[in-house]
Order: C-alpha cells, then sequence, then structure tokens
C-alpha cells in the first residue's frame, strides 16, 4: 500500500486553484498518475483530518519542450479536485501568497 505522501504530491497554487478553492471548499492537488480516486479521498482525510464529499480526477500529457535542437517532453501528469463535505475546516496550504 502506498504512502499518503506518494499519493498526494504537492498542491496546484495557482489563480484558478485558490478561486475554486475559495468559492467551492475544493482542494487541488497534483497526484500520482497512477492513483484512483478512492486512494486520494483516504490520502486526503489521513493527511489533512477531513471529510471529502468527492473526487474529480484529470489527466494531462506532457508538453514538448525543446533546447535548441534537442526535443524532449515534459512528464505526464494528474491533478485532482477534493471537495470537502460542507460544515469542514479549509486546511491552509497557501497562507504566504
Amino acid at each position: 500500500m502506498k504512502s499518503p505522501y506518494q499519493i498526494i504530491r504537492k498542491p496546484v497554487i495557482t489563480e484558478k486553484g485558490l478561486a475554486v478553492k475559495e468559492r467551492e471548499g475544493t482542494l487541488v492537488f497534483q497526484v500520482a498518475p497512477s492513483a484512483t480516486k478512492t486512494e486520494i479521498k483516504q490520502a486526503v482525510q489521513a493527511i489533512f483530518k477531513v471529510k471529502v464529499d468527492s473526487v474529480r480526477t484529470a489527466n494531462f500529457p506532457g508538453k514538448e519542450r525543446r533546447r535548441g535542437k534537442f526535443v524532449g517532453f515534459r512528464p505526464d501528469w494528474k491533478k485532482a479536485y477534493v471537495r470537502l463535505k460542507t460544515g469542514e475546516k479549509m486546511p491552509e496550504y497557501a497562507q504566504n501568497l
């Protein structure tokens, strides 16, 4: 079994991510590409000690990057939108922005 910290890689701290956090009570994380919705739900509940209502995921293919004549690709990654149950306290992981 994977550790919760292997499933949840890092929070996505962007304008859109912070807006959806404030407006809808939804947290946005970059997660392991092989993680399932159930694993993500259990990992968020274990790390932040909150109750999760639902999880939505989106897969992103890696973009092509060039350095002169050399071509490579960024790795594929997965984003998870985690909605908390009503009445749950929102964890503050982006306080110093």
